[in-house]
């Protein structure tokens, strides 16, 4: 799958590029027909730790999940909107099959 990566104010390392394009990549495990996916990566000036915004954008015929999170760190946004994107992505499955 193909991921679009783009970071605001600030340049994302190589490291963090390939380990969310790894993590992206295990959605097509739960849906095979994913477009296309879009990730934002942006980092807001505040004072507080959890200044690190992940969201991504995966489209799929029909329909497109949005997913947002503010963590300490990329890694850990990456994880949450991950795993949140899987459990919505099980359920469009689930919901397709019901109509077959």
């Amino acid at each position: 799958m193909k991921v679009n990566t783009q970071s605001v104010n600030f340049n994302a390392d190589q490291k963090l590029i390939d380990f969310i394009q790894r993590r992206m990549d295990k959605l097509d495990m739960y849906y095979d027909k994913v477009i296309k996916s879009d990730v934002y990566l942006k980092v807001e000036n505040t004072s507080g730790k959890e200044n690190k915004i992940f969201e991504a954008k995966v489209s799929v015929p029909g329909d497109s999940f949005v997913v947002k999170k503010q963590c300490k760190s990329f890694e850990e946004g990456a994880d949450m909107a991950i795993s949140s994107l899987e459990r919505q992505l099980k359920k469009r499955k689930e919901k397709l099959r019901a109509h077959l």
